[in-house]
Parts: structure tokens; C-alpha cells; sequence
């Protein structure tokens, strides 16, 4: 999966792509590059599910704006609603804590010393279900898929989904440790972005890879055959 991914980026004509995606994130301080990136990466998955083996090219740019609005929101509500309702509880443990005094409220202090504790976790779950949310409507086309249960299951409680969420991390670090040493100039300053995009197109490959690997397992395993792949309902 790793080799997979970090050779993905660099298939066919690539040198114009990385060109293209390196410049929007130079620009992405304006907003609308960035959502170009998220829709590219959207693709990315609707391609890599839909059984391609090379990256898409920048085309259809309206498309791709929409897609990335799209992704950017499924991206927020994972993200913010999940963060916001944790402050919430451990403010009101806190508060609570305070309120009451005594030997119940220093329970209930520790209760949210815990919470607070627990930040950590939560973050990680949320980024375990981004990818998967966001492949999930790559998968189908349809925002709504990003939240529906029975599709984001299997691939969740999947190992393969498991090693792609890690393996990621793994192309972070290098992409980190290249960034940090092309930052040392000022020609290589500029280079960064352009790293940076061809790391965020290698971890959505490992992403999309995983998806459709769950979910044509079970399909094959299911009796009759009667579903089709996920990758058929890719819209494009």
C-alpha cells in the first residue's frame, strides 16, 4: 500500500498536475484554491475507487470547486460539531465541579481532569473518520453517503482501513523532514507546497485503495452477487 501510494502521484504525465496542485497551495490563502486542492483530492479517491490506477488531471475546475465545498463541509462537521459538544461536556463537568464543593465535586473534578485527558482520543477518532467519510461520497456522489452508517462501517472496522490511516502518518513524516530541508533556502522555501501536494495526493491513493478494498470484499463474499462495486456508482 505505502509503494502504492508514493509512487501514485508521479504516474503518466505528472510533472504538470504537481505543477498545478503546488501552485493553488500557494495560493490557497484565497480560499477557493484550497477548495480546488480538497476537490482534486475528492477525485482522487472517486478515481482510485473506481478502479484507476493514474492520478485525474485538473479538468472540469467547476467541478472541482463544488466537490471541494463538499468535502470541506463533510470535513467540518466531523471535525467542529465533535470538538465542540466534548468543550461543552467538560465545561459543564468543570463548572459542576466548582458548583458543588466538597468530596463530590473533587470527584467530579478528577471526573473531568479525565476528559480533558481524553482530548487526544478524540482527535484521533476524528481523523480516523474523515478519510473514510470522504470516500464514502467519493464512492457515491452524494453528501448524505458521507454519513450513512451502514456504508462507513465496514471500512471503520476494517484492517486494511486500520493500515491506511497509520500508513499516512508515515508519508507526514517524510513529507515533514523534506519540507523542513528545503526550507533551509529560499529557492527551496518555494518548493514546499509542491511536496506538500504530492504527500496529500499519495495518503487520499492509500485512502481510496483501502475503501474499495473493503467494500469489494464483502461484496464478493456477499451471496448471489446481486450488488454491485462501490467503484460502479462513482459519479463523475
Amino acid at each position: 500500500m505505502l509503494e502504492d501510494g508514493l509512487s501514485y502521484p508521479v504516474r503518466d504525465d505528472w510533472i504538470g498536475r504537481i505543477i498545478i496542485g503546488g501552485v493553488l497551495g500557494f495560493l490557497s490563502i484565497f480560499l477557493l484554491p484550497a477548495f480546488v486542492i480538497v476537490g482534486y483530492l475528492v477525485r482522487v479517491l472517486e478515481q482510485t475507487i473506481g478502479g484507476e490506477d493514474v492520478p485525474p488531471e485538473f479538468t472540469e475546475w467547476g467541478d472541482l470547486l463544488m466537490k471541494g465545498v463538499v468535502g470541506t463541509i463533510i470535513t467540518i462537521a466531523y471535525t467542529v460539531i465533535p470538538v465542540v459538544v466534548y468543550g461543552v461536556v467538560v465545561a459543564i463537568v468543570g463548572g459542576t465541579s466548582g458548583a458543588i464543593g466538597g468530596d463530590a465535586g473533587a470527584l467530579i473534578g478528577v471526573v473531568g481532569v479525565l476528559l480533558a485527558l481524553a482530548f487526544i482520543p478524540v482527535l484521533f477518532l476524528v481523523y480516523y473518520a474523515v478519510p473514510a467519510a470522504l470516500s464514502a461520497y467519493a464512492a457515491r456522489g452524494e453528501i448524505g453517503a458521507a454519513f450513512d452508517l451502514d456504508l462507513l462501517k465496514p471500512a471503520l472496522f476494517s484492517t486494511e482501513y486500520l493500515v491506511a490511516v497509520l500508513m499516512p502518518i508515515v508519508v507526514a513524516v517524510i513529507t515533514w523532514i523534506v519540507a523542513a530541508v528545503l526550507a533551509v533556502t529560499v529557492v527551496g522555501l518555494l518548493l514546499v507546497p509542491f511536496v506538500q501536494f504530492y504527500g496529500q495526493v499519495a495518503v487520499f491513493r492509500m485512502f481510496g485503495s483501502a475503501f474499495a478494498s473493503v467494500n469489494d470484499r464483502i461484496e464478493t463474499e456477499s451471496a448471489g452477487g446481486d450488488v454491485g462495486t462501490v467503484g460502479d456508482d462513482v459519479a463523475y
